[in-house]
Formats: structure tokens, sequence, C-alpha cells
């Protein structure tokens, strides 16, 4: 299976937008793009294997595999990704700014239930990440709207 993750970057953050063939998930915020610098900027773009992982303080989450010069990336529940993020992907019901969203653990707790199930019969599920400039999303929102 593969996620499709369109991002759109921001100076204080990055905002995107997860689907799956053609199916809209939900929003995700990151970190602004540095560069790929440890900590302060979002990945690249690029196709990632995504897998499960646990630890006793994010609980079950998703580990986001190879991404060059980086490790632990995970998809994972925030809000603000400027105050709360080291550059991981949180999954958001609403984007409410650049690099901010709500509801993040509902909505984190649907894709879950999406995609464990896959994750636990052993089928590869991967993550497309490419991007899209602010006039071209605006312009896309609006004819999905209609």
């Amino acid at each position: 299976m593969e996620l499709d993750l369109v991002r759109t970057y921001f100076k204080q953050g990055t905002n995107g937008d997860l689907s799956c063939a053609g199916i809209g998930l939900c929003h995700t915020i990151e970190l602004p793009w540095k560069n790929n610098e440890h900590e302060i900027s979002c990945i690249p773009e690029g196709k990632y294997e995504i897998t499960k992982r646990y630890s006793p303080k994010l609980r079950w989450h998703l580990l986001v595999n190879n991404v060059p010069d980086r490790d632990l990336i995970l998809i994972h529940t925030y809000n603000n990704a400027m105050k709360e993020a080291k550059g991981c992907i949180a999954t958001v019901t609403t984007l409410t700014g650049e690099g901010t969203g709500d509801n993040s653990r509902r909505v984190f707790e649907q894709l879950k239930v999406f995609v464990f199930p896959l994750l636990n019969e052993h089928e590869t599920v991967f993550l497309n990440i490419t991007s899209i400039n602010p006039e071209e999303r605006d312009a896309f929102l609006a004819v999905a709207k209609n």
C-alpha cells in the first residue's frame, strides 16, 4: 500500500494532506524545510517505508524508515510543529496555521486503524512525499470543495 503526502512549505511550518489511492485521510503538520537539518527541518521529499514502533512515551506510532542523514523520524501526535516537533510528522484533523493543527490524537487513532492491520499482516506500506506550492494548493482546495 502507498500513502501520499502532498506538502506545502511555509516559513513557520509545513502543512500537508495525507491520502491513499486518492482518498483523503487527514492533514499533516511538520517543521519548515531547512535543508534536512536535524531537529529543525522536515525530512526530504521521497519514498519511505513505514513500520510500526512502540515506545513507553508515545505508545504505538509509525516509524519512517531510511530517511537520509536522519533517524527516529516518526508519525505521531502533536498540534504545533515549532513547539513540539523534532523532525517528525503529525496527523491533524484541521490545519489552523503554518505547522499547526488540532485534534491530532483523534485522527492518528483513525490512521492506526487503517494502517496497522496491513502492517500486522506483513504488508509493505510506503509513504510518498511530494510538494505543491501555496497557489496550486489553494486552487486544488477550491475545486475539491465544489
